[in-house]
């Protein structure tokens, strides 16, 4: 595995005015050093983290030697949230997780680049949670992001957004086994009937003849519940509902008019989390103002986990991007 590298932030003013005194952020890089290569940052989604390839990289099929983001070519930058728990450490966990904002974490990672000495980004790709941020790191600086690549996701949450963070806060908060059980329902939102239908076709399995959807519902409530921590769970699902709340349709159609990134929106036909219907207006509102849009759509009946799981589309979209510009460069 990568090392993890840490980068001290002091005396950090949140949006709300909370100044927190100091803040670690971690990150690990892949592929060319710093300085020598285009740079492609890399923001994780809910439960994920820096590990972005390698061994147990959660992307590890967009992202490597050879890969359609080549990290023989490419400089590849993950930040971890701050409070994820990726470093393992509980002192760096955030308990007032309503504090925080996607913007303030978008400041956060351009303040990272920063002290990288890194003005410019080639890309920045990111899914769900993760995209919200890349969104809010381009309002932040339009000009200073080549594309803009954000996956599974949109520039705001919407009302069935943030109604279902806050159903996942209420069981955070109220369950007695608060990890697993949000998980249950979280997984519902992130895959479809169609999916789940297919996958298990009402089979039952073992003496007590529990429904295999049952079953593999507990799996996944165990298995995050052992990899990860209460606290961080509570400030990514936060995090969520606050994606673009401080853009209106005004100041979005501005950086649209601003920016000169390219921007490439990555939806999933069957999302019920992040609707390919809001990626499609997100387009048709952008391409009144900017010709440098792309709606780009992955078929799936997975919903919106196809993101992790349907690498071959991904890769065709992406291959556009990153080896076409790659090619020009040889």
């Amino acid at each position: 595995m990568n090392s993890v590298y840490k980068i001290d932030l002091f005396d950090f003013a949140l949006e709300n005015g909370v100044v927190k005194r100091w803040i670690p952020l971690y990150y690990q890089y892949f592929g060319q050093p710093v300085g020598t290569a285009p740079v492609v940052l890399v923001n994780h989604a809910l439960t994920g983290n820096s590990q972005v390839t390698g061994e147990n990289g959660w992307w590890q099929s967009l992202i490597g030697p050879d890969a359609v983001i080549d990290t023989d070519y490419y400089t590849v930058i993950a930040f971890n949230i701050p409070g994820n728990g990726y470093d393992g450490n509980t002192e760096n966990l955030i308990h007032s997780y309503t504090d925080f904002t996607t913007k303030d974490i978008a400041r956060i990672f351009w303040e990272g680049l920063e002290y990288l000495g890194i003005q410019k980004l080639f890309a920045v790709i990111g899914g769900s949670l993760g995209g919200g941020i890349a969104w809010e790191m381009a309002f932040l600086k339009p000009q200073q992001i080549e594309n803009l690549i954000p996956v599974a996701t949109d520039w705001k949450a919407t009302d069935w957004l943030i109604a279902n963070v806050m159903v996942q806060d209420k069981i955070l908060n109220n369950s007695e086994n608060p990890i697993h059980d949000a998980r249950l329902h979280a997984m519902l939102l992130y895959r479809t009937p169609l999916s789940l239908n297919k996958k298990f076709n009402r089979e039952q399995q073992g003496i007590r003849q529990q429904y295999q959807v049952e079953s593999w519902l507990l799996h996944h409530g165990e298995k995050l519940k052992s990899r990860f921590q209460l606290a961080s769970y509570k400030l990514m699902n936060h995090l969520l509902k606050t994606i673009g709340e401080d853009t209106h349709c005004g100041n979005f159609l501005q950086f649209g008019k601003e920016t000169n990134a390219n921007i490439h929106l990555v939806a999933v036909d069957s999302d019920y989390f992040f609707t390919a219907d809001q990626n499609r207006e997100t387009y048709e509102i952008l391409k009144r103002v900017n010709t440098n849009v792309y709606y780009h759509e992955i078929q799936s009946i997975h919903g919106h986990d196809a993101f992790l799981i349907e690498f071959e589309q991904l890769n065709t979209i992406l291959r556009n991007i990153f080896i076409k510009t790659k090619q020009k460069a040889q």
